[in-house]
């Protein structure tokens, strides 16, 4: 068995760095606002982005985000991202999704939105990420400004 599995490991090894397509983990922060009300919101993710050519991408997250208020849980974040690379590090984006709710009488919704990721250095990326919610049986719309910073893979 280790004749077999050591080879195998060694050579997907090898060819890892040949690969384009890259998963992703990050921290990020940032405001959450609506009906003229804002508050702070913090939380994380983790995705993996399939290159479609040289230039354009799409890719898979799942997040988890909190709003920095009392009655509020984890709300999580379901979405997919498609955009295209404007340079050797630079990706801009799409993404569309489902978000769970943020409160135990709130409701999830629909969200939609774009962002920018920045590379610096061969791991290390910044990002800055604007996704609306859309209103969902009765609860208001709410807008998101989020950003982030995180490690490729």
């Amino acid at each position: 068995m280790r004749k077999v599995l050591l080879p195998l490991l060694a050579s997907l090894a090898i060819a890892t760095p040949a690969l384009a397509n890259e998963a992703r983990v990050e921290a990020r922060g940032g405001v959450i606002w609506s009906n003229g009300q804002s508050q702070d919101i913090w939380g994380g993710a983790a995705g993996y982005d399939f290159d479609l050519g040289q230039t354009t991408f799409a890719g898979v997250e799942v997040s988890g985000d909190k709003v920095g208020t009392s009655n509020t849980k984890v709300a999580w974040g379901f979405s997919g991202r498609a955009g295209v690379k404007t340079g050797e590090a630079t990706k801009l984006y799409a993404l569309g999704g489902y978000t769970t709710e943020p409160c135990d009488l709130c409701e999830g919704s629909w969200h939609l939105g774009g962002g920018v990721q920045q590379g610096i250095g061969n791991k290390l990326f910044v990002k800055a990420e604007y996704k609306h919610n859309f209103e969902h049986n009765g609860q208001a719309s709410s807008n998101t400004l989020l950003g982030g910073v995180g490690v490729k893979f």
